[in-house]
């Protein structure tokens, strides 16, 4: 079983209603929640509610380290096992869109990126560089659009860097739970203004709970700002408040629009890459 959508659009919640009446083992696919110093920034399940059902990934991997795709889909391959064969339902629940495509239908074999062509694609605008993927991959342009920036960079850079476009890879992807199990995925939304709220409510909880601490405890760290731990939703916003950039005011601001956005992409991506998941809004689960 597989539970998907946005942020704040009550996935965790539904899990452990599931996971508590089918026996159940709740499996995380949020790639912020992977990472062991942000519990509460990353909305992670209570200790409460994780004594009440078994829940895995949480927290297991250090923020000084970048978890891939194809890593966490590997551990999560280890955990439906192992649940399988305790008779329990492995329940997949996140909105990190890669992960739950990569745990389904494998990983697609792209060779190493030559650094110079890297470092060519990254050097361009963004208005540049998908007007290059326009030309030179028209299929992957229609599909991203010019806002996906970070994508268009990889699709621009594997078909320059291999010659073929990174569809062509993907339909050649290997491994995949989907070989091997029987998959029913449902997707959880709320209107907007309802999530927006929501997103607004749980930010407020987190202040509340400890996220700054959390952050100040990472800014303490002196990790490297590119990995993923430091790009979490709301830990930009909240170093700026402590190296005294902005307010908590203006942090709280800024990163609630960070994760409406991030929320709004989630949409976009569960709308054009699961078409034929069932969709439940707010109150119909």
């Amino acid at each position: 079983m597989v539970i998907a959508g946005p942020t704040a659009a009550g996935k965790s919640a539904y899990a452990l209603r599931l996971a508590a009446a089918e026996r159940g083992t709740i499996i995380n696919a949020d790639a912020s929640q992977l990472y062991a110093e942000i519990p509460v920034l990353s909305a992670a399940p209570s200790v409460a509610d994780r004594a009440r059902v078994p829940h895995r990934l949480y927290g297991p991997v250090d923020g000084a380290h970048a978890c891939s795709a194809a890593a966490w889909a590997a551990m999560a391959e280890g955990e439906i096992d192992a649940a399988l064969a305790d008779r329990r339902l492995p329940i997949v629940v996140g909105g990190t869109g890669l992960y739950l495509r990569t745990l389904i239908d494998g990983i697609a074999a792209v060779p190493p990126i030559d650094d110079a062509v890297r470092s060519a694609v990254r050097a361009l605008e963004p208005a540049d560089a998908y007007a290059a993927l326009s030309r030179e991959d028209p299929a992957a342009a229609a599909r991203l659009g010019p806002a996906d920036r970070q994508r268009t960079m990889r699709a621009l850079e594997v078909v320059r860097a291999t010659g073929r476009p990174l569809s062509d890879w993907q339909r050649a992807a290997t491994g995949g739970i989907a070989a091997r199990h029987a998959v029913e995925g449902i997707v959880l939304d709320a209107p907007r203004a309802d999530l927006h709220a929501r997103i607004a409510r749980r930010f407020e909880a987190m202040i509340a709970g400890g996220a700054l601490a959390e952050v100040e405890r990472l800014a303490a760290r002196g990790l490297d700002p590119a990995l993923p731990v430091m790009k979490a939703l709301g830990v930009p916003e909240l170093l700026a408040m402590i190296a005294g950039r902005t307010t908590l005011a203006e942090a709280t601001a800024a990163a609630l629009l960070a994760t409406r956005r991030y929320a709004k992409r989630q949409q976009t991506w569960f709308r054009n890459q699961t078409p034929d998941w069932p969709r439940h809004t707010d109150g119909a689960v």
